[in-house]
């Protein structure tokens, strides 16, 4: 949700109808304490709570009775069962029956909420708007409830990919919040027309918009943990925006203001005392999920810089505190947060070599979105990217290149397709035969001009794939201009992990031209910093030029050293290949059709051919991908792979 109710004004059925009935009769008291009794027992007995409100209308109820029990009944069915259309026709009753009533404001627009909400998720969009939009028109007296459907029909268009209509919904609150006293509803109002226009890339509104927001922010005084919930919702997009343009250096002051934000959250105590002001009942996120926000946010930063370890520490404790949050709370959010976190590190695993877990965290990724139409449609092109990453390093590039472009089909986020077509160009240069595709996917990412993003990062990556080709196809000059040009951009924002390949390619090509020494120049920082990281295939590949620069410079000992460094790095990368080609999850690979729109099937026999009966076949096999992973003797299979976000 955009927005969500202040959980201080959420008040149960039975105080409600108490409270809003005038003289109610004993039996409709006594009926609605038995369904509620029955609601709130352990177990729910929700069949015998919706026999209790049926009986209502065997009374022959007044009108606000009548309207109100129909909210009740519509709610708990929706809620609790899956007789949609009698859910449905209930909503729909107490809808049209507190149209008719004056000052019946909270079950009047309570029932809108509702039955807009459960149109949705019917995919009865259209059904939902009109619902909205009259709630909307006739609220405006009622300011706690002209503000909460703002929010729900601007989601409901953000839903739809409609921001721009999302954008002036949001506008409306805004302005009308300001009117109504509230510049706490305002801000929240202005930090989510932001989100929406940072997501829709319109720059030139976002600067501004944000700037107005700092400074409301700032002067607003009023509750302390609400003016610190703004502020991390403010520098939450502060960072986000730095981390989207992959200025991960610059981003470095915001992220650190965030993180000290969420430290002052925690030890603040919710007050329980309701805003007098009835526009100002909402909050952003529950502190708890602002505090799993903050650490994904630090996962993404350290990811794109490089810090892997670091990325995996702050991962393990999101997800020990989502699971703990999931156990009381089943909000869609939670799920959302777990999934990016996932796909953040699963490139980790790829990077450091731990393909085997990799594949089992994608598994996971795929039965959490089965678990929810949403989330698949918003994550399908991130799961066939991951799927796409982890073909490459198991060496399957038929695979990469088939789960790349099924992942180029789904998206339309430009970063992402960035992503994606950077990835896939790696895929063409190693096959060696398909240059046509290549320089086709090239002539679309040439960061000398006309790059699709605006993201330093991706376009230092595209500087470094324009150097690989140069190296392969033995244009060494142009290589090294491009390459520098690489180290350039990925010193200027920190980006370690492509000023390590960067640095390890630049050593390769000068060992090839017979340049010793500055070929050792470059591989020893380059090795100091993918071991720092920590990057297997980096320091698999230093490690082997040093051995070669080490034996033509007539460094016995060095060059023996080096040799053994490269030997356990093989083993360990040769042995975390076999595990994950021998998972049941491996033959998800071959998977044309999005991977979750099938259950996963774990009694497949394993994928790897190590299983085959014939010891020498298999010692073969063992031998041939060693060979395939020396860096020196089949270079094509060192391609640096490209994870970057």
């Amino acid at each position: 949700a955009l927005i969500r109710t202040c959980p201080a004004c959420r008040f149960s059925h039975q105080s409600e109808a108490v409270a809003s009935t005038e003289t109610p009769e004993p039996w409709y008291l006594a009926l609605l304490g038995f369904a509620e009794h029955f609601r709130t027992s352990s177990p729910p007995k929700i069949r015998l709570c919706v026999h209790c409100l049926q009986a209502v209308f065997q009374f022959k109820p007044p009108p606000r009775v009548e309207a109100r029990t129909h909210l009740q009944l519509g709610s708990v069915l929706y809620r609790h069962t899956k007789n949609s259309e009698l859910a449905q026709t209930h909503l729909e009753k107490a809808w049209f029956i507190s149209q008719q009533i004056s000052q019946f404001e909270d079950v009047k627009f309570e029932a809108a909420s509702i039955l807009s909400e459960f149109y949705c998720q019917q995919n009865l969009v259209d059904s939902a708007k009109p619902v909205l939009r009259k709630a909307i028109q006739i609220s405006q007296q009622t300011p706690y409830w002209h503000c909460r459907l703002l929010f729900q029909l601007a989601q409901l268009h953000t839903l739809e990919k409609d921001l721009v209509s999302a954008c002036d919904l949001l506008g409306v609150g805004a302005e009308y919040a300001r009117v109504m006293g509230s510049e706490y509803t305002r801000s929240l109002f202005l930090l989510s027309k932001g989100m929406l226009l940072l997501m829709e890339r319109k720059l030139s509104e976002v600067h501004p918009l944000l700037t107005l927001c700092g400074t409301i922010v700032e002067n607003w005084q009023g509750n302390p943990i609400q003016k610190e919930s703004l502020r991390v919702f403010f520098l939450v997009l502060q960072v986000t925006h730095y981390l989207d343009a992959g200025q991960v250096k610059s981003v470095k002051p915001c992220l650190k203001q965030l993180q000290q934000c969420i430290q002052t959250i925690s030890t603040l105590h919710d007050d329980e005392i309701l805003p007098t002001n009835p526009a100002a009942l909402f909050h952003w996120l529950p502190k708890e999920h602002m505090c799993v926000l903050v650490y994904l946010v630090t996962v993404m930063h350290s990811m794109q810089a490089g810090y892997l370890e670091k990325a995996q520490k702050y991962t393990d404790k999101a997800l020990m505190q989502l699971e703990k949050l999931k156990m009381l709370d089943n909000s869609p959010i939670l799920s959302t947060f777990q999934v990016i976190l996932l796909e953040h590190i699963i490139m980790c695993r790829l990077v450091t070599g731990h393909k085997a877990t990799a594949l089992q965290e994608i598994s996971q990724v795929c039965q959490l979105c089965q678990q929810s139409p949403r989330l698949f449609t918003n994550h399908a092109a991130q799961l066939h990217t991951l799927l796409g990453l982890y073909c490459i390093s198991v060496n399957c590039m038929d695979n990469a290149e088939a789960q790349f472009t099924a992942a180029l089909q789904m998206t339309t986020h430009q970063e992402l397709w960035t992503f994606i077509v950077t990835n896939l160009a790696s895929v063409y240069i190693r096959e060696g035969n398909r240059h046509q595709e290549l320089y086709s996917l090239l002539e679309r990412i040439n960061p000398d001009h006309n790059f699709p993003v605006s993201s330093h990062c991706l376009r230092a990556a595209a500087f470094y794939i324009r150097g690989l080709l140069s190296f392969f196809q033995g244009r060494y000059n142009e290589a090294k201009r491009f390459l520098r040009e690489t180290l350039k951009m990925s010193n200027a924002e920190d980006l370690n992990r492509l000023t390590a390949c960067s640095l390890v390619l630049l050593g390769h090509i000068f060992f090839v031209l017979g340049n010793h020494r500055e070929s050792n120049n470059m591989v020893v920082p380059a090795m100091q910093l993918a071991s720092k990281i920590p990057d297997m295939s980096v320091q698999l590949w230093s490690s082997a030029l040093l051995k070669d620069l080490n034996k033509a410079c007539g460094n016995t000992m060095d060059a023996h050293e080096a040799a053994q460094m490269h030997q356990n790095f093989s083993q360990q990368l040769l042995q975390d290949h076999i595990a994950a080609c021998s998972l049941p999850e491996h033959n998800l690979i071959s998977t044309a059709s999005p991977p979750c729109s099938f259950s996963l099937r774990m009694d497949l026999q394993p994928a790897w051919p190590a299983c085959s009966e014939n010891k020498t076949d298999r010692e073969n096999e063992t031998q041939e991908l060693s060979n395939k992973i020396h860096p020196i003797a089949a270079v094509k299979s060192l391609i640096y792979k490209l994870y970057l976000q």
